[in-house]
């Protein structure tokens, strides 16, 4: 397999789309059925579902993209020390930072200048990855460090958390529930919700799901989006009600009200996570993000 085939599967898989996974990656949708299709003959298994309506993923598309992710990752780091090498720079290491979507950036942001500070001699390569990915990355030792979201089967690496973050709705201002000041699940039953996908943040999911369930609610998802912005944008379009959490809103959006969830598990743990045996490097900027993320 090659790596053209990995950034489909993985593109695919966030988007659950070969359109717009073909728009990200600047190809042609053939191209990226064809190398998903190559990928799936490679492996002896489905990797997606496929009809006219819609994409998903099959259970061995699920237990793979984890590795994808990680081998992906794998690939960028040979590819930043080859070019160090090949540049004659023989001491340089690198750290591999990944970052989940929805993960307070901000933080990352701030820590990252002072750490290369600290450490001038390490390349850092920021990586997006969702949470699962991290970890079997994390274990396989081709990433640092990690941020993401509390999860289960969280074995193998070193977790801390980092921030509480409070689940909010995105509500449109002319809607009836836009007066409230908290909304609980039981409020947004069968309500038609836009959120982000399960296999970008399995953690997330699983925590709303719960928020639900102990409340007795029925939670009904109409819509994904791997992005806040795209979600803002249905939610603007008249969709449904978007769900978030407070970290990955840097603005208020125009003509939506964000108002809190309130009720048990209506908070997500977001954690940094280190492997088993984690560098100077990394330790480093562990203690710079915890100590970021404390409120001042």
């Amino acid at each position: 397999m090659d790596r053209i085939e990995l950034e489909a599967f993985v593109t695919v898989a966030e988007e659950l789309h070969f359109g717009r996974a073909a728009e990200r990656l600047h190809r042609g949708q053939a191209t990226v059925s064809d190398a998903v299709r190559r990928l799936e003959k490679t492996l002896g298994g489905k990797l997606f579902h496929r009809t006219s309506r819609r994409v998903s993923l099959t259970d061995l598309g699920e237990a793979l993209l984890p590795d994808a992710h990680a081998a992906l990752a794998q690939l960028r780091r040979f590819q930043h020390r080859g070019r160090a090498l090949a540049g004659g720079d023989r001491t340089r290491t690198t750290l591999v930072v990944a970052h989940a979507e929805y993960t307070a950036h901000q933080v990352l942001l701030r820590c990252l200048p002072q750490l290369r500070e600290r450490f001038p001699d390490v390349t850092i390569v920021p990586e997006p990855m969702p949470t699962t990915a991290q970890l079997a990355a994390l274990r396989a030792e081709t990433v640092g460090l990690g941020i993401g979201w509390a999860t289960g089967g969280i074995n193998g690496v070193r977790a801390r958390v980092l921030s509480a973050e409070r689940f909010v709705a995105l509500v449109p201002a002319a809607h009836s529930l836009a007066g409230h000041t908290e909304l609980s699940a039981a409020e947004l039953s069968s309500t038609a919700l836009l959120t982000w996908p399960h296999q970008i943040n399995s953690g997330l999911c699983d925590r709303l799901l719960s928020a639900f369930q102990i409340s007795g609610a029925d939670l009904r998802i109409i819509r994904t989006a791997d992005s806040v912005q795209a979600i803002a944008a249905h939610v603007a379009a008249g969709t449904g009600i978007g769900i978030t959490v407070e970290s990955a809103l840097d603005h208020q959006p125009p003509g939506l009200r964000i108002i809190p969830l309130t009720g048990p598990s209506t908070t997500a743990d977001q954690v940094v996570l280190l492997p088993e045996n984690p560098s100077e490097v990394a330790l480093a900027l562990r203690d710079l993000l915890l100590k970021a993320a404390v409120p001042s």
